[in-house]
């Protein structure tokens, strides 16, 4: 579960020109940012991905994790027992929603809807974590998402943009900072663990992205104004990395990021506490520095933080 107030989550202060860390809440974030920083933030929204049914003709329970979608009514999807379900085989779902697997290799499902999203935002799940063995609950479909979530496409949400409230981003403008807004959705790939003994070889999972001519032109003014670039999560940080490696302002990036990587577009990050062996932790690493990151997990733990999506955030500078 969350905290009980957005901004009364623990925010861990990372400065990596003195080498200190320290410890506040973060509704108190402005206090750390540089003076009139450019905070970009991801505002994909999470879709209730997950539909529980039954197998029309055994009454058998099924469940479908919505990946991708491929159409207007076509995803491509996780399903369970897979192995029993039949190309061709109705699915049913509350509401009139019926699926049908069009193809068991690529796990295509089709449903008899033309527009799911209604559909989707009433029988739908929120897709929490796999780490977070709780059912989901009514108050999850507004907790985890962020106040500025405005594009439909993740199954994960941008957790360190969790701990913004309406009011602190307007007083976080009042004091001179800005926020720009970009979109990645997130795959199921951002939680498959890095098992490769040379981080090389690891299959680094695609996102699709997208960024604005307007608000890249806004991040370049900032920089060449020597104005902080924040980027509010490691999604962020993809993109904008991503786009100063490709100069492509959208598309679909697999860009993996981690120790010795040189950074071109961010100078602060905001972030989470990530799960061990991830590629987020990597990227967090490469950024903050290996042994500084190691010493403030360690103070996390020592301090009981909270970890991963509804955990306490850390701001990097």
């Amino acid at each position: 579960h969350p905290a009980r107030q957005r901004d009364d989550a623990r925010l861990m202060i990372i400065d990596r020109s003195s080498q200190k860390i320290s410890h506040d809440i973060f509704r108190n974030i402005g206090q750390y940012l540089p003076q009139q920083s450019f905070l970009v933030v991801n505002n994909s929204k999470v879709v209730p991905a997950r539909l529980l049914g039954r197998r029309k003709n055994s009454g058998g329970q099924v469940e479908v994790f919505l990946l991708k979608q491929l159409g207007s009514n076509r995803y491509e999807a996780l399903l369970k027992p897979l192995k029993k379900i039949k190309v061709g085989e109705p699915l049913e779902f509350d509401d009139g929603v019926l699926g049908v697997l069009e193809d068991k290799e690529r796990r295509i499902v089709c449903f008899n809807k033309k527009n799911m999203a209604p559909f989707l935002d009433k029988i739908g799940h929120i897709p929490l974590p796999p780490y977070i063995s709780r059912p989901d609950q009514k108050s999850d479909k507004s907790e985890y998402q962020t106040v500025y979530a405005r594009h439909r496409g993740s199954v994960a949400s941008p957790t360190a943009g969790l701990h913004f409230t309406k009011p602190l981003i307007e007083q976080l403008k009042k004091d001179g900072h800005t926020f720009s807004a970009v979109t990645l959705h997130i795959n199921y790939g951002t939680f498959k663990p890095v098992e490769c003994e040379d981080v090389t070889n690891h299959p680094m999972h695609s996102e699709d992205y997208y960024l604005s001519q307007l608000v890249y032109r806004r991040i370049i003014n900032a920089r060449q104004s020597k104005r902080a670039v924040v980027a509010v999560g490691t999604t962020s940080c993809r993109v904008l990395e991503s786009v100063s490696q490709t100069g492509k302002m959208n598309g679909s990036t697999n860009i993996f990021i981690y120790p010795g990587y040189q950074f071109q577009l961010i100078d602060c990050l905001l972030t989470n506490f990530h799960l061990p062996k991830s590629t987020l932790l990597m990227l967090v690493s490469a950024f903050g520095g290996m042994n500084l990151i190691k010493r403030a997990y360690q103070q996390a733990i020592t301090m009981k933080y909270r970890f991963y999506s509804y955990g306490d955030a850390m701001l990097i500078i």
